[in-house]
């Protein structure tokens, strides 16, 4: 920033002394800057000087210099006599004092607080207050602060304040006071943006983007904040190759007033051109294109191209990407020109837990995100438990024809063998899904797909207890809708979300029928203070079209478990058979409760939540809302950077004989 001072030049005052201690200070003011020679140029120093009428003042003169007034030779301050500049704080035995350390004098200016907020980050005095210090070391930090008070007041447009330390010693303390008289506070007569109206239509939306105006203080973060400001909406109105220039800041000190000239060269509305691309992985300018929230002739707008760039090193393809843009035509297009730096290709990774209700469980897989080249990936993936082993092979390409739209396909292979049933199931899937993420979560998402399903299955007859096992084949067109109008994907404080899924079915087994599984998910959110968010979901699902005995085992509903109500086994709730063991049902119906405490403690980076669960099911199509089963507890949160991990311990409030009395989840994330 370039400025030009007019006015008076630099004062300075004395500070008071305390009983014993002494501390002399120059008071700080605004001094207009030195004026260095032009570059080469003889310098006299017995020639006049020449006549300088814009500054405002005469320049003085040197050959008649003021008296200087005599020194006091002792280290206490006389009334009415300042102590010599360079006298330091003494003590006669030198030992380390506890201080403390107030400003006075600002109380009533605009800027009060700011002044204080920023001095209590960078003063010397503060940051070493805790400890004790000696005399020496309390004199250099109350010289800095000094300095450090002006120049904060300065930046809030106090232009002549005078700071003045004070001490005052008392009982094994010193009260350090540093006194300021702000003086007026400076403000703009004229803030002027020569060149802007180049800009034509745009001219007044891009006027109002910088703020300051006539008759604002002289703030310099404002200032500054108003020219980011300002090039940041040239930049979104297309206005690609504009140029602002220097800033000058003109202070009278005579009229307490400033004056701002920015000259701005807008240039040309632009539109972008071609997208080339170069480097690794081999993305294609039209996959690159699909990326992209902008197409071929459209206005330009540079935080498109910040985007741009964000979404394909989101990719997991990408370590960097560097888009240049180039204007063509005068600057009419803008062409980009992106270059990719690969990130690793392949992933090995494990999983080991255990799960009540579950059992032990290791999940292992590799993947090579770009298999199929653009952002296609396989996926071999395996499992084995104690109630679990599984084999599959998917392929998932992301971006398919356009942004965050993502096509997959999976083939499974899996035993489960659980006390509900056990299944031997082999399963064909694809769909298609525009799906959310943790980078830019989405109000809509949506899917589409379709399921063969061959799986041969054993379950309980409920009459007669006897064990039977059935052979199914089944077609499924699953879809989903739902809407998020929450502020976070992991850790939502507010809002609501709504999940809608059906999954219309048809099932081969002792002759072919067919029915409808349906359910939706609806969870709010709503903080109460700073450190505690209610949270609340509910449930409900149906099927209907047939009895829960000519559905497979595996397409029934289950309740019970983290992910449902907490403090009953995985699968655990509703009906049972004769020897204890979850049959399924048709219809279901849950809630939830919880209040999502942030602790103080440890940085706030921990909490508590008490939760109360509730679930009903039942083999009807509509749920029985007279029988709940409830599950109670408190869970602990650990708020990492990638998102909350819980530990969530429950028991059930009216249990059954086979229940356990404590259930323990643990997972990424909040439980909904």
């Amino acid at each position: 920033m370039f400025s030009k001072v007019i006015g008076r030049g630099a004062t300075y005052a004395i500070a008071a002394a305390g009983a014993g201690l002494v501390l002399v200070t120059p008071a700080i003011a605004q001094q207009a800057p030195p004026l260095a020679p032009a570059a080469g140029a003889d310098i006299d120093p017995s020639a006049p000087l020449d006549a300088m009428p814009d500054l405002g003042v005469e320049w003085p003169d040197l050959g008649t210099p003021e008296p200087i007034p005599d020194q006091p030779t002792d280290t206490t301050a006389e009334a009415g006599s300042p102590p010599p500049a360079e006298a330091v704080l003494v003590d006669d035995d030198g030992a380390a004092r506890r201080y403390r350390v107030t400003l006075a004098g600002i109380d009533g200016i605009e800027a009060n607080e700011a002044v204080r907020r920023d001095f209590d980050k960078q003063a010397a005095l503060i940051e070493g207050r805790k400890d004790g210090a000696n005399a020496a070391q309390i004199d250099r930090r109350a010289r800095a602060d000094v300095e450090l008070l002006a120049e904060l007041l300065r930046a809030q447009g106090y232009y002549d304040a005078v700071v003045e330390p004070e001490i005052a010693v008392g009982e094994g303390t010193v009260t350090i006071t540093l006194r300021a008289v702000p003086g007026q506070r400076y403000r703009f007569t004229t803030v002027a943006l020569p060149g802007l109206d180049a800009a034509g239509g745009d001219s007044g939306q891009l006027r109002a983007a910088f703020a300051v105006k006539a008759g604002d203080p002289v703030i310099a973060e404002q200032v500054i904040a108003a020219g980011n400001a300002l090039r940041i909406a040239l930049g979104e109105q297309g206005f690609a190759t504009a140029a602002i220039g220097e800033q000058d800041i003109v202070i009278d000190h005579d009229q307490g007033t400033a004056s701002l000239n920015l000259p701005v060269a807008p240039g040309p509305v632009g539109r972008f051109g071609v997208i080339r691309v170069s480097g690794s992985p081999p993305f294609s300018p039209r996959h690159v294109g699909r990326i992209a929230r902008f197409k071929q002739g459209d206005r330009f707008e540079r935080s498109e191209v910040d985007d741009l760039r964000r979404a394909l090193v989101a990719t997991g393809l990408v370590a960097s990407a560097e888009v240049k843009t180039i204007p063509v035509a005068g600057g009419k297009v803008i062409d980009l020109d992106v270059r990719l730096e690969p990130a690793p290709l392949r992933t090995v990774a494990g999983e080991l837990g255990y799960g009540t209700g579950e059992g032990v469980r290791a999940e292992a897989s590799w993947q090579h995100r770009n298999f199929f080249n653009p952002e296609g990936a396989l996926t071999l993936r395996g499992v084995a438990g104690t109630q679990e082993q599984l084999a599959a092979v998917s392929i998932r390409r992301n971006n398919f024809k356009r942004r965050d739209q993502v096509l997959n396909a999976q083939i499974v292979a899996s035993h489960v063998d659980r006390a509900a049933y056990a299944a031997r199931t082999f399963s064909l899937s694809g769909g298609i899904e525009r799906q959310s993420n943790f980078i830019w979560q989405k109000k809509w998402t949506w899917s589409l797909g379709g399921e063969l399903i061959a799986s041969d299955e054993r379950d309980t007859i409920v009459a007669t207890g006897i064990e039977r096992r059935r052979t199914f084949l089944i077609g499924a067109v699953p879809a989903s809708l739902g809407y998020d109008g929450s502020d976070d994907l992991l850790d939502p404080t507010r809002g609501f979300r709504l999940l809608g899924r059906v999954s219309p079915e048809i099932s081969f087994q002792n002759g072919s029928f067919g029915y409808v599984r349906a359910q939706i998910d609806a969870s709010a959110y709503h903080p109460v203070g700073a450190k505690v968010v209610v949270a609340g979901r509910v449930r409900l699902g149906t099927i209907g079209g047939a009895s829960r005995d000519m559905i497979a085992p595996s397409r029934r509903f289950y309740a019970g478990g983290g992910g449902s109500v907490r403090g009953y086994g995985y699968q655990r709730l509703g009906p049972r058979d004769a020897d204890g063991d979850p049959i399924g049902g048709r219809s279901l119906a849950e809630f939830g409760l919880e209040a999502r405490v942030r602790l103080k403690a440890f940085g706030g980076n921990f909490g508590i939540v008490p939760f109360l669960d509730g679930g009903t099911l039942t083999t009807g199509s509509v749920p029985d809302l007279r029988r709940w089963q409830l599950g109670a507890g408190i869970g602990a949160r650990y708020y990492s950077s990638f998102g909350p991990i819980r530990i969530d311990v429950g028991t059930p409030l009216n249990r059954q004989a086979s229940d356990s009395r404590i259930a323990v989840t643990v997972s990424l994330g909040q439980a909904f």
